[in-house]
């Protein structure tokens, strides 16, 4: 599988949890300090240098005080806006799909 980190859709979830910082009127190093981190690392996960887990995003959050659900609820609106999936993330045709299972089984 392909990693999400260079797409569409990540940048779509990157824009909302740096809008999510930036509503409550937080700087970097605020949430770094509530995160026990420090600035770059802030930084680097808004820039998508970092990624994060589902176990620190929650945390993430918790720091903004952002509920998980309604901040994943947003996502999935935010994506589904999206007019075209990212074609990294579309099912392979019939033939190649066929060929990768016959490598897999040798």
């Amino acid at each position: 599988m392909l990693k999400s980190l260079h797409t569409w859709h990540n940048e779509e979830f990157l824009k909302l949890l740096r809008s999510s910082r930036e509503r409550k009127r937080l700087r970097q190093a605020d949430l770094a300090q509530r995160l026990g981190r420090d600035q770059a690392t802030v930084s680097k996960v808004e820039s998508g240098m970092r990624r994060l887990d589902v176990i620190e995003l929650r945390a993430w959050l918790h720091a903004l005080d952002v509920d998980f659900l309604a901040f994943m609820a947003e996502l999935n609106d935010s994506l589904a806006l999206l007019q075209v999936a990212d074609p990294r993330f579309r099912a392979r045709s019939g033939i190649q799909a066929r060929h990768l299972d016959r490598g897999r089984r040798s």
